[in-house]
């Protein structure tokens, strides 16, 4: 495990956090206000991807920002190969920037150092969470207005349902899959990278902010799994009641 300094809640960290929990109520006035109260589950769905959304595209789209655009430049070659968009006479990441997104990453690389730099592993994981992962959020958002809106024909919110499921499964274990290929590598490894022996970096960092994205999928396919197996008996009770005919 890495071995790191202790927690500080000075002003700068009480910052980084306030901002990374601050889509929570943004997601949760959106539910309120675009989904009806008596679709319960469907504001819940909405709650937790419109957060995902959020999330990937301003929190996540800035830690490539500062990959891409944030670098210091060194005298020789002392980098190892392979080097990041081959450049040997850089060294990216938001340890080496000096912006609000620049801060926050090096907060949360107090915990796992490898956001401090450009680890391509995670650099690679976190092109398909801001490009594909946000955007498809986005679009459940869309499709579970569609579903609740009494006011669409059956059929349309029919049509709306059938593609909500399909694709909020295909997020969610795009979201199991990205977490496993995030830690893996480091419980392989003897958590090299991560500072587990403060409790706030262990608990706070790496386990309440990454499990969001493992216990919450799981229950969407959870949910998905119920929708699926609730339409397959409905159309074979369907079929059955034909055949009688």
């Amino acid at each position: 495990m890495a071995s790191s300094a202790s927690f500080t809640l000075d002003a700068p960290t009480m910052l980084c956090i306030a901002f990374a929990l601050s889509f929570m109520p943004l997601a949760y006035i959106l539910s309120k206000a675009l989904i009806p109260s008596t679709h319960t589950r469907n504001r819940i769905l909405f709650f937790w991807h419109a957060y995902d959304a959020l999330t990937h595209l301003f929190i996540e789209g800035s830690f490539l920002y500062e990959c891409f655009c944030s670098y210091a430049t060194i005298a020789g070659i002392h980098n190892t190969e392979p080097f990041f968009l081959n450049r040997p006479d850089r060294i990216y990441g938001p340890a080496y920037g000096s912006g609000p997104s620049a801060r926050l990453w090096q907060e949360y690389a107090k915990a796992d150092r490898r956001w401090a730099g450009a680890d391509v592993t995670v650099v690679s994981l976190e092109i398909l969470t801001v490009v594909l992962g946000g955007p498809t959020a986005v679009y459940i958002c869309y499709l579970l207005c569609r579903a609740s809106n009494e006011k669409l024909a059956a059929s349309v919110r029919g049509r709306a349902k059938s593609t909500l499921w399909f694709v909020a499964t295909a997020l969610a274990t795009a979201e199991l899959y990205g977490g496993f290929m995030t830690f893996a590598p480091e419980w392989l490894t003897g958590s090299s990278q991560l500072a587990t022996e403060d409790p706030v970096y262990m608990w706070l960092y790496l386990f309440f902010f990454n499990t969001l994205w493992v216990f919450i999928p799981l229950w969407v396919l959870w949910e998905a799994s119920k929708e699926l197996r609730a339409a397959f008996v409905s159309k074979e009770v369907q079929d059955v009641g034909r055949k009688k005919e």
